[in-house]
């Protein structure tokens, strides 16, 4: 047991390790991208396939249109940090969901992003689909994903690789992927970590800001979501962010970094 450990442990500090994009965050890294993001592709043609997807031509040019300006925004940062070679294998897609009940948004990894229709008003308009979009993609880009699915894997599987994992137990595997990217039973998102969601709120606000959304509309937009609860249990999206205060104070801080790379 004691030299089990040991071995993890090695495996965690010397092999397993990557930083984050804009925290500079250490985390666990012991699946490839390349494995996640053709595990993402699969599941998210399912998802496409359950739809119905949006026929609003006008809501639908408008996710497509901000997801561009964000896609191009996370380029730009990750050429000018010399690490284009992180998007290796991201065929990005945006695409709105018909849903009027089901007040969410997220990203795969590899870029595959999903609106609900619910989300909308909330969003209220251009600037606040950036917001969200701005949040969901940090979330790929931070590989929060392929983070929490190494821990999965660790804590089912021990040293054994992804590969090992699917030939030993597929069901298995294929719930520890589910739940790393977010993905419930019906489609909903599961819980982020806080430091998860923190950390997506600090990276989408400088993306937004990149592609040319102004950054001070982010607290307003959560200020907005915090009201369309009405008092009652928060929508999903928001479920494990962390409290209002909190976060508000949080993007207020990072705003001077934001505003540095807003491009009006």
């Amino acid at each position: 047991m004691i030299q089990r450990l040991v071995a993890i442990l090695i495996l965690f500090f010397v092999a397993g390790c990557a930083t984050v994009p804009v925290t500079g965050r250490r985390q666990l890294d012991l699946v490839s991208s390349s494995e996640i993001n053709t595990m993402s592709a699969s599941q998210y043609q399912e998802v496409l396939k359950k739809g119905p997807l949006s026929t609003n031509q006008e809501q639908v040019a408008m996710i497509k249109r901000v997801g561009a300006k964000i896609q191009k925004a996370v380029e730009q940062y990750m050429a000018e940090k010399g690490a284009s070679d992180q998007l290796a294998g991201f065929a990005w897609e945006f695409n709105l969901i018909q849903d009027d009940k089901t007040v969410n948004a997220w990203c795969m990894p590899g870029g595959k992003v999903a609106f609900y229709t619910a989300i909308l008003p909330i969003c209220k308009d251009e600037t606040g689909v950036a917001v969200v979009m701005g949040h969901e993609v940090a979330h790929a880009i931070a590989n929060h994903g392929r983070e929490r699915m190494s821990q999965g894997l660790l804590q089912q599987f021990g040293l054994s690789t992804l590969g090992s994992a699917m030939g030993q137990n597929p069901t298995a595997t294929k719930q520890i992927f589910m739940e790393a990217v977010g993905m419930g039973a019906n489609l909903g998102m599961l819980k982020f970590s806080r430091t998860h969601e923190s950390e997506a709120d600090h990276i989408g606000l400088i993306f937004m800001a990149m592609a040319g959304y102004d950054p001070q509309q982010a607290p307003k937009f959560w200020e907005r979501m915090t009201a369309g609860s009405g008092g009652e249990k928060p929508p999903e999206f928001m479920s494990t962010h962390p409290s209002d205060e909190t976060r508000i104070k949080d993007l207020n801080g990072w705003m001077p970094e934001a505003l540095g790379v807003y491009k009006k």
